[in-house]
């Protein structure tokens, strides 16, 4: 193998066939659900439920509790989104994709600040405060908590959110060890820059037409 490559991928040495397969399966859905959310397609839940519970299985395996976390939240958030997504707010209109209000940001704080506590509390009972990444995890988790939430009541600024979290994640993923993750983490960044702008062509859109 070329230094390269075994620089990338030499620890997936040590795994098991199957939870290689598992991962990039998970990473491809993942991308689907990403891809889909920026179409502002419902197949980004279906998509995402499938990626999630596969992560949730691999995570909790590898002992990553705070990450495991944040895909139990996903696969909660995708079947509340998949419910606000499809609900219909007259005869003929579902939810719209519409702007953060000044109540859903004080939300949004919240939600920042308990998930920070909540995963601190958990890391705490579990003994995980082992390197530094678990303190990165508790941030990360607080962001993608915050824009999962927001991306399911269709807020355009769940973009920002994801792309924030994403940057982290990339080093961070590739750090633990978990390649594919890494890339995806990395391809997720550029889809949600081009998701950011494509809701906000269409919320700007509607804010001329009304």
């Amino acid at each position: 193998m070329s230094p390269i490559f075994d620089y990338f991928f030499g620890q997936y040495a040590e795994y098991d066939v199957l939870d290689i397969a598992l991962e990039i399966i998970a990473v491809i859905f993942g991308l689907l659900s990403v891809w889909f959310s920026k179409q502002n397609k419902i197949w980004v839940y279906p998509t995402g439920l499938i990626s999630t519970s596969i992560f949730v299985y691999l995570l909790l395996k590898w002992g990553l509790l705070g990450d495991m976390l944040i895909n139990v939240y996903y696969f909660i958030m995708s079947l509340y989104g998949w419910y606000i997504w499809t609900r219909k707010v007259d005869a003929g209109h579902y939810t719209p994709i519409t702007r953060v209000t000044k109540k859903e940001h004080i939300t949004s704080v919240y939600i920042f600040v308990a998930t920070i506590i909540f995963v601190f509390t958990v890391y705490q009972v579990f003994d995980k405060w082992n390197s530094w990444t678990a303190y990165v995890d508790t941030i990360t988790t607080a962001i993608f908590f915050v824009g999962m939430w927001l991306m399911a009541k269709r807020k355009v600024e769940n973009w920002i959110y994801w792309i924030v979290g994403d940057l982290i994640s990339i080093p961070l993923y590739f750090y633990k060890g978990f390649t594919f993750t890494s890339f995806q983490y990395l391809i997720f960044t550029i889809l949600a820059v081009y998701g950011y702008n494509a809701w906000k062509k269409n919320t700007d859109k509607n804010l001329q037409m009304s």
